[in-house]
């Protein structure tokens, strides 16, 4: 095991999203279209990466103790209705650049790094500690997606992130929300519950990744215990993100 990279500290993010009609109408031709008709010529299917618009952005930074256990140091999800996209991209790339962490993701090489390496550049953002380790390479030590590792990069053993939270036992999407629904919260001015929304997914993906520690044998028993104990900890004193079970630890 890489002793450097171990020790490092992970920084785990989602991406909550919805479409980009300006961006699309701009490579349809379509400038100056109602969004009604631009919207018709998307069509339904989930846009490609580049006509997706960043409105959260949720993130959790934890460093391993000396006594093996990881404990979670922060955890945000500011969106819209307090920062501009720029903005927000602007704090999560100077973050990684302070912290140089290892990325951990839940499809996060498909979707969420592409989106955000796109959407900097839209911004003009300057985000040289993306370039500073390997984030983009699929096969790379620096980022670690679970959809990916998981599934042995084999498409027909991809499973959701909600389907392998409530497999495991954890707590997974709150009740009646998914992605589809960003857009309609978005509309409606629910940007406090979305950011509660995309916490829940960042908590959720960080508890996979000790399970998935756990199971390589880079965790033993009684630090993946103990860091299940810490995050339960840290999140009873921030309402409104599901906690882990107190059996779990």
């Amino acid at each position: 095991m890489d002793r450097a990279v171990a020790e490092r500290p992970v920084l785990v993010f989602d991406l909550e999203t919805v479409p980009d009609v300006h961006a699309y109408a701009a490579t349809a031709g379509l400038e100056g279209h109602p969004e009604r008709i631009v919207r018709e010529q998307m069509g339904d299917k989930f846009p490609r990466q580049i006509f997706h618009r960043i409105v959260c952005v949720g993130a959790l930074v934890a460093r391993r103790a000396n006594d093996g256990a990881w404990q979670v140091e922060t955890l945000a999800a500011p969106h819209l209705g307090e920062q501009s996209e720029r903005e927000m991209i602007q704090d999560l790339v100077d973050r990684i650049a302070d912290l140089d962490p290892r990325l951990v993701t839940f499809n996060g090489t498909s979707f969420d790094l592409p989106v955000l390496r796109y959407r900097a550049m839209i911004h003009a953002v300057s985000a040289p500690g993306l370039a500073a380790r390997r984030y983009f390479e699929r096969f790379g030590p620096d980022a670690v997606d679970l959809c990916d590792m998981l599934s042995g990069f084999e498409r027909h053993a991809r499973v959701t992130l909600h389907q392998l939270s409530r497999v495991l036992g954890l707590a997974g999407k709150p009740e009646g929300l998914d992605g589809s629904g960003v857009e309609t919260m978005v509309r409606a001015g629910q940007l406090d519950e979305l950011a509660r929304y995309c916490a829940s997914d960042v908590v959720n993906t960080y508890r996979i990744w000790l399970r998935y520690e756990l199971f390589r044998g880079r965790l033993g028993e009684i630090d993946f215990a103990a860091s299940e104990r810490s995050l339960a900890a840290f999140l009873a004193e921030r309402p409104g993100v599901p906690s882990p079970p107190t059996t779990s630890a």
